[in-house]
């Protein structure tokens, strides 16, 4: 199948470009702010219009001057622009062209890159008159349109669907694993999925906060394809105080929902803190797989490894289901160890348990280790079946009350003899009689998904 054509979307900082990806998409994919420099990553998306699908890449604003950041941004939408077939020049319709929209322009034309500029802001005709100035840079009629409000975004796309290449592409149905990158802020997150890559596809800086919106690429491990969504940090939520932050963690929180593995990437020079517990606690709850990554461990002096290492074993103990591995993301170190952990992770949680097989070890243990009276009554478990995958999922069919300590008994039991690496396991309770236990369900290590 050949590959879908590409539309770049560029122009220099807050003229609307991710707006009007949203509006192309008809989704609010991308983080929008009212200030400059808050996409800053190139991401990718499928959008479609008039039967045809092709890739839609939103890019950081392209800035001539500024700190190491803008540099970053402005390289990331220079090589959304290498790789594009059309590209849309977003200036405002509203305000004089820049120094950047020049410096911009000329990067277009220098491509010979079929290009469409759109006049963004034109919310009404009397606006369509104030665009004439915008032939100045060079790349063709300006379409007024308002991405905030749709108008003229139809004929916009009839536009550039008309200079996209002959191409029978479709989206890829093949499904493959998800992996969702997570962790605090500024713990080498986007420097992990670089390294994966082998490019510097995602933008990378000290200053806590860099990413916003989650990057969605396919990554190779192994011999192996994954989806691999690199998150925004996730803060504690009395520390998330702008609304782009509030969006971009959302996001993250969305990209769990939709992942098989997450990689809990922590910091072993701080060592473990109270948020890796709450995120770990957060993947656990979402049914998701989980590896554990301490990251930084080149880095990290003999005093600190113990630490971080007593605290994996300590305050992430209630997950100690999870592999650990000791990594350097800026320098590879340990990473070849990375395939090999997923792909048991991902059939962990595959595992399926045949009945008869379950509900015999289920006697057994019973048996041995019988659960405690609740209510002057002991409870028993009469049958039990595996009701679901990804995460395995068992229901218990019993009388009276099943306690969450003999279900955490039951779990222990469960991952002593099967192979759960990785997988939180999601134990469910039916009562023979209803609402003998209450609810009539209890669930133990993940709630699901």
């Amino acid at each position: 199948m050949s590959r879908l054509p590409v539309v770049a979307v560029v122009g220099r900082p807050n003229v609307g470009k991710s707006t009007l990806v949203n509006r192309i998409l008809r989704r609010r994919a991308a983080v929008v702010e009212e200030k400059p420099g808050v996409t800053r990553d190139r991401k990718e998306f499928i959008a479609e219009w008039a039967g045809r699908h092709f890739l839609l890449v939103d890019t950081g604003g392209w800035a001539v001057k500024g700190d190491d950041l803008v540099a970053g941004i402005r390289h990331q939408a220079e090589a959304a622009l290498s790789a594009a077939d059309v590209v849309v020049f977003v200036a405002e319709a509203t305000t004089p062209y820049t120094e950047d929209d020049l410096a911009v322009a000329r990067l277009v034309q220098a491509s010979g890159l079929p290009a469409v500029l759109a006049a963004n802001k034109a919310d009404g005709p009397g606006v369509d008159l104030e665009v004439g100035g915008l032939w100045a840079l060079g790349l063709g009629e300006p379409r007024p349109i308002s991405a905030l409000h749709g108008r003229g975004t139809g004929d916009l796309l009839d536009e550039i669907v008309a200079l996209l290449p002959p191409s029978d592409a479709a989206p890829a149905e093949d499904r493959v694993p998800t992996l969702a990158i997570l962790g605090r802020p500024n713990v080498g997150k986007s420097t992990l999925l670089n390294r994966l890559l082998g490019q510097e596809r995602v933008l990378v800086s000290p200053k806590p906060g860099t990413t916003r919106d989650p990057i969605d690429v396919v990554v190779d491990l192994g011999g192996e394809a994954f989806r691999v969504w690199d998150t925004a940090g996730i803060r504690r939520a009395s520390r998330v105080e702008e609304a782009t932050e509030y969006f971009s963690v959302l996001r993250a929180r969305e990209a769990l929902a939709q992942a098989d593995v997450a990689l809990l990437v922590t910091d072993a020079t701080s060592g473990i803190t109270h948020q890796d517990q709450r995120l770990a606690e957060e993947i656990a709850e979402a049914g998701v797989g989980l590896i554990v990554l301490l990251n930084k461990w080149d880095a990290a002096d003999p005093e600190a490894k113990e630490i971080a290492e007593d605290g994996a074993d300590d305050r992430l103990g209630f997950v100690d289901w999870a592999p650990v591995l000791r990594i350097s993301a800026l320098r590879g170190a340990r990473l070849h160890r990375l395939p090999a952990a997923v792909r048991a992770v991902l059939e962990a949680r595959r595992t399926r348990l045949p009945t008869p097989e379950l509900n015999r070890r289920l006697r057994d243990w019973q048996e041995a280790h019988p659960a405690p009276p609740r209510r002057g009554r002991r409870p028993r478990i009469m049958y039990a079946v595996q009701a679901g995958i990804e995460p395995p999922t068992f229901v218990l069919f019993g009388r009276g009350e099943i306690g969450p300590d003999y279900l955490r008994f039951l779990e222990n039991r469960l991952r002593a003899e099967y192979e759960f690496t990785g997988t939180p396991l999601r134990l469910v309770t039916r009562s023979g009689r209803k609402g003998e236990d209450g609810s009539g369900r209890r669930s133990v290590g993940a709630a699901g998904r």
